[in-house]
């Protein structure tokens, strides 16, 4: 499975979003020169975040996105599913049907051992992701980047923040 870069930019930027202090607002200028991003390309990953309610937008000279919710309300798996949908990762499409060797009259009672193993493991995936949130990635980001560089990253937000 290959989830699209959007998805990848749509979690950085709620990092960083979920820093901002209240009422304070971020721009897609100041998030794509943050990451070293097209700010063209960034908006499409912005604008999903938005249409799942996930961050409000404002326009205006100190305009931009910020977390509509608190970073502990919100997973990875919102993230994920308001980039690239909730559609199950598998489709399955019953190629077993083909078999030559089957009776012309045969009938699936239920859905074959390859596609409930990954549907079990999709789901495995999204439980995984429903149980992470922006917050534990705060504190799990807290540890691992040096304080000079949690600072100064910080910093850098505030001044472009409106």
């Amino acid at each position: 499975m290959i989830l699209k870069s959007q998805v990848e930019w749509a979690l950085h930027c709620c990092a960083i979003l979920a820093g901002l202090p209240e009422g304070r607002y971020l721009s897609t200028k100041a998030l794509a020169e943050f990451h070293g991003l097209p700010k063209e390309y960034l908006s499409k990953a912005l604008q999903s975040l938005s249409q799942a309610g996930l961050v409000h937008t404002t326009l205006g000279p100190s305009g931009g996105y910020r977390l509509a919710r608190s970073p502990a309300e919100l997973t990875f798996l919102d993230v994920v599913e308001a980039v690239e949908g909730k559609a199950r990762t598998f489709v399955c499409n019953n190629i077993r049907a083909n078999n030559p060797c089957r009776p012309t009259d045969h009938c699936d009672s239920s859905p074959c051992a390859i596609a409930r193993i990954m549907w079990e493991a999709d789901e495995a995936w999204r439980q995984k992701l429903r149980g992470v949130t922006l917050s534990d990635l705060g504190h799990i980001l807290s540890q691992e980047v040096s304080p000079a560089l949690w600072k100064n990253s910080f910093e850098w937000v505030l001044d472009r923040a409106g």
